[in-house]
């Protein structure tokens, strides 16, 4: 291992280069689900704002990930966006009905629809 900076500590260096990948993972999740290789801003506020979002949801999702893998292993971020789309779905699809469903069926209704689009949650 190397670096340019002398007085870096043997400790400090290992450690640094055994983040390197989780680091890299999480610019491939920021790229690839929640837009960082998509925004088309040029201005140093926008490009800051989009950045910091799109890490901001690879935290948040990791978190949320995270909760549900104890009981579930194989759930992922394709999973998650599936559930909360497919929860934004029935929400909006109650409204519309003139009498609510008693909250057994909901429920029911929000397991079956969450997993719709789903990878390893069907």
């Amino acid at each position: 291992m190397f670096s340019s900076d002398l007085n870096l500590d043997y400790d400090k260096l290992v450690d640094y280069y055994k983040l390197r990948f989780q680091i890299e993972f999480n610019f491939r999740d920021a790229k690839q689900y929640w837009g960082l290789e998509d925004f088309m801003n040029v201005k140093e506020v926008p490009v800051n704002n989009a950045a910091n979002l799109a890490f901001f949801m690879v935290n948040v999702s990791q978190a949320l990930i995270h909760n549900v893998q104890k009981d579930d292993p194989n759930f992922g971020i394709q999973d998650l966006k599936a559930h909360f789309r497919g929860s934004k779905y029935v929400n909006e699809t109650l409204k519309l009905l003139p009498q609510k469903p008693d909250q057994i069926l909901i429920q029911q209704i929000f397991n079956r629809i969450t997993k719709i689009g789903s990878i390893n949650g069907g």
